[in-house]
């Protein structure tokens, strides 16, 4: 995969200003000052500014989460982790579809979600009347 910057992407903005690299670092250029850098970690925002969904997106995503490992929040089996993940825009139409073949009338906002139930069945089955 090779990478094309686009009109919006942020990595194709400073090489269009060499004013902003001095002595291996940044001087202030647009919204970037370098008093905003912290020695501490961040996360990684990738985004489609025009709508479109994209492989590119989901595989640079998924790459900015890979490098986070740094961050520790890996428990002892080294396969879980904190809850870092890639959140994604909902595929309304499709759940609009599915929800009104099971016989439900989604309101203007909802949400959607996954529930992972006991494997002991007295358990799920009380754990469904609440839901």
């Amino acid at each position: 995969m090779t990478y094309e910057p686009t009109a919006h992407d942020a990595r194709a903005a400073l090489p269009d200003h060499p004013e902003a690299l001095v002595n291996g670092g940044f001087n202030p250029v647009g919204l970037y000052h370098p008093a905003y850098e912290k020695d501490s970690c961040g996360f990684g925002l990738i985004a489609s500014l025009d709508d479109q969904p994209t492989h590119w997106v989901v595989e640079t995503a998924i790459t900015s989460l890979d490098r986070l490992e740094h961050r520790g929040a890996v428990a002892t089996d080294g396969k879980t982790g904190d809850g870092c993940g890639l959140l994604l825009k909902k595929p309304e139409r499709f759940l609009r579809a599915v929800a009104g073949e099971a016989g439900f009338a989604l309101t203007e906002r909802f949400a959607a979600g996954i529930v992972f139930l006991s494997r002991l069945e007295d358990t799920a089955a009380r754990a469904r009347q609440v839901l």
